[in-house]
């Protein structure tokens, strides 16, 4: 028996008991898409990761996308997809498709991975006990130079009005792990697709979660020389967006987390979820991994 190996293991767990112990029955919302739902090891580490979480006293909310999956069935269905700054522009035909795909088979999977690890997962979408209220989602764009902007119809794309807590603390109260696809009911009783960073920010938010984890496919927020920059202030991160070094896709990432900020979630992490254990090394080790922005 290597006794220098088995001491090194008992450091890494004496090194994450402070954090344990901060977020002992802390709320965590979780975002979780990119590669670490296509990979295989990796979505058995993932499960195993929030199973962790819940055993050792944390109330882990996972919040998932499926832009892949959707355009896998879209595909077969001979359904052209379309897009307006990054939203998939969603008719009544997608929507079907784009509810049936993200709660009817990626969220069952993700339960089902969970469950089948000695977790206990429930699926939701925003249907179930109303959970996420929706309206649509107005667009504005410039279609030609020196025009003023117009109203871009976008279909079923939805924004978050309301997150209803009472069945995520009901599910807490009884140990279960709430799975939650991005799809909200409006107030006419229909569906409508959301952005999952936007799901998990307005959940953050309503539950006043002490951390918000959005997994991405890159290693976090870069500064102008391509290094990670792990740690800084909502304030610094909006100069990022000013002065162009946060650029594309990042830009509605980081400005979920500061929403969240803003609405008294603690803190805000951008991850790379093509890491193994991703999560528990932001969360529980000293320098962490990712990007994490504080208010």
């Amino acid at each position: 028996m290597d006794k220098s190996k088995s001491i090194e293991k008992a450091n890494i767990l004496i090194e994450s008991l402070p954090y344990i112990k901060e977020f002992y029955k802390k709320t965590i919302v979780i975002k979780y898409g990119g590669h670490a739902m296509v990979d295989e090891e990796l979505k058995k580490n993932f499960a195993l990761d929030i199973i962790l979480m819940k055993y050792i006293g944390i109330n882990p909310i996972v919040v998932h996308g499926g832009g892949p999956q959707i355009n896998k069935f879209l595909q077969k269905m001979n359904i052209q997809s379309s897009y307006v700054q990054g939203m998939r522009v969603t008719d009544g035909e997608t929507m079907d498709v784009v509810e049936m795909v993200l709660v009817g088979k990626v969220n069952k999977e993700i339960v089902g991975l969970i469950n089948f690890h000695g977790g206990k997962a429930v699926g939701l979408s925003g249907r179930d006990g109303d959970l996420i209220k929706a309206r649509k989602m107005q667009v504005m764009k410039s279609l030609a130079e020196n025009a003023p902007p117009e109203l871009i119809d976008l279909g079923r794309v939805g924004a978050v009005t309301r997150v209803n807590p009472e069945v995520l603390i009901t599910l807490d109260s009884q140990d279960f792990i709430p799975v939650i696809a991005p799809v909200g009911v409006g107030e006419d009783g229909g569906s409508y697709n959301i952005n999952a960073d936007l799901v998990a920010g307005a959940v953050a938010s309503q539950m006043k979660a002490e951390k918000l984890i959005l997994l991405t496919d890159v290693e976090g927020v870069l500064d102008r020389d391509g290094k990670l920059v792990a740690s800084m202030t909502s304030r610094e991160a909006e100069e990022m967006i000013a002065a162009k070094v946060a650029v594309g896709g990042m830009i509605p990432k980081i400005k979920c987390c500061q929403d969240a900020l803003a609405q008294g979630v603690g803190k805000a992490h951008i991850v790379d979820g093509r890491l193994k254990h991703a999560i528990l090394l932001e969360m529980f080790t000293r320098e962490g991994i990712g990007t994490e922005i504080v208010a």
